[in-house]
């Protein structure tokens, strides 16, 4: 059975704990298309990883884990959680799945922060781990995500990309929606 899981970005601490913002796994256009996807009998999780405003690894890793990830399965992460997925496939290079699909990924690929969150060896075999692997990027993005779309571009050879105009970091406000459906026809679209 097809599911997808779809990951989240790093917060501000701010922003974290900000009580009249959604959490982040119900922010942006994410709860959007997880709604879309579970109309199209896509079994989709939407997992809210704690503290992510100070990323570790473990924390991270344990929450990806609880679902089931297979060969039917479509990966789709924003920011920070698009760069999650690339360590994530590097350190399981025997999983297989249908999809992969960063959105605006971060990577830390110039060392813009003092974290270890992304302090590995890039595969560069790992777009071979799914049918699809696409990367989206936005014209108007910040630079560090610039760096990092172009550090994985380079070094991921067959990886697909995909440039908006004026999407910012493909958040609710640099957007002006919630809505996302050129990623949701990105997903339901073969390979």
């Amino acid at each position: 059975m097809k599911n997808a899981i779809i990951l989240h970005g790093r917060p501000s601490k701010e922003e974290y704990y900000n009580p009249v913002r959604p959490s982040m796994s119900n922010a942006h256009w994410l709860p959007w298309l997880q709604g879309q996807l579970l109309k199209h009998d896509i079994e989709t999780a939407t997992p809210e990883v704690p503290y992510s405003f100070a990323p570790e690894w473990d924390r991270w890793v344990n929450e990806v884990e609880r679902f089931d990830i297979g060969p039917e399965t479509m990966l789709i992460g924003h920011s920070t959680g698009g760069g999650f997925w690339v360590r994530y496939l590097t350190e399981h290079p025997e999983l297989k799945v249908d999809k992969v699909i960063l959105v605006a990924p971060w990577i830390n690929s110039r060392h813009e922060d003092d974290i270890d969150f992304f302090s590995f060896e890039l595969n560069p075999k790992v777009t071979e781990q799914a049918q699809k692997f696409l990367i989206i990027g936005s014209d108007n993005d910040g630079e560090d995500v610039t760096n990092s779309v172009n550090f994985l571009r380079e070094k991921l050879p067959g990886v697909a990309y995909r440039e908006f105009k004026g999407y910012g970091h493909f958040t609710w406000k640099s957007m002006d929606s919630t809505e996302f459906p050129e990623l949701l026809e990105e997903l339901l679209t073969d390979s």
